[in-house]
């Protein structure tokens, strides 16, 4: 069986396929078609983001798809940037600019004032019309300065107080054990045979 993951980002799909290994499936992206209409995030909520994205891709293909839509809430900034994290520093901006327009923004804050989420929201969407969401969030806090090497978007800047590693540190064994994506997938991964055995 076929599953269209609504995504161009490679990261989220590496991400997801380890995730959901057990299950007899083909993963497609987006890039597998390259005629989907572009899907503008013009939601209020992470919830609204993702499900829009994936009825979009799902109508087009007619395959069950997931879509994701995730960022990072941060406490002092009243939960900026929320879901605009992959366009902070503005339209076309990469990894590096964003986190370091949110070092700047909390530049003097105590450390011990930096707590923050990052927030992922699952859809998935069949073409019989069934749809549904999960959801899963992870608490750490903002560094300085960023570290480490692995993983994308604010990673770097993103300290896991249990492991005292940047999500960046972190091998992707790790980081797919505990990270926001994972656990909305530990949630997705309950009622995904539903959706697979209605299909």
């Amino acid at each position: 069986m076929q599953i269209v993951v609504a995504t161009t980002n490679q990261n989220k799909l590496r991400e997801l396929k380890d995730l959901l290994k057990g299950f007899d499936v083909e993963f497609l992206s987006l890039i597998d078609f390259p005629d989907c209409p572009p899907v503008v995030e013009d939601g209020e909520s992470f919830a609204e983001n993702a499900l829009k994205k994936a009825q979009t891709i799902c109508a087009h293909t007619g395959l069950l798809t997931i879509a994701d839509d995730s960022g990072l809430e941060v406490d002092c900034l009243g939960g900026r940037p929320g879901i605009f994290s992959a366009r902070y520093a503005g339209e076309g901006a990469d990894d590096r600019k964003n986190y370091e327009k949110l070092l700047q923004e909390i530049k003097g804050v105590a450390p011990e004032k930096r707590g923050a989420r990052f927030r992922c929201v699952l859809a998935i969407a069949a073409p019989s019309g069934k749809q549904r969401t999960v959801e899963g969030d992870y608490r750490g806090l903002i560094i300085a300065e960023p570290r480490g090497e692995n993983g994308f978007g604010y990673d770097p800047v993103f300290l896991d107080p249990e492991t005292g590693l940047t999500f960046a540190e972190m091998s992707s064994a790790l980081k797919n054990q505990m990270s926001h994506r994972a656990r909305a997938l530990q949630e997705l991964l309950k009622i995904l045979p539903e959706f697979l055995n209605a299909s």
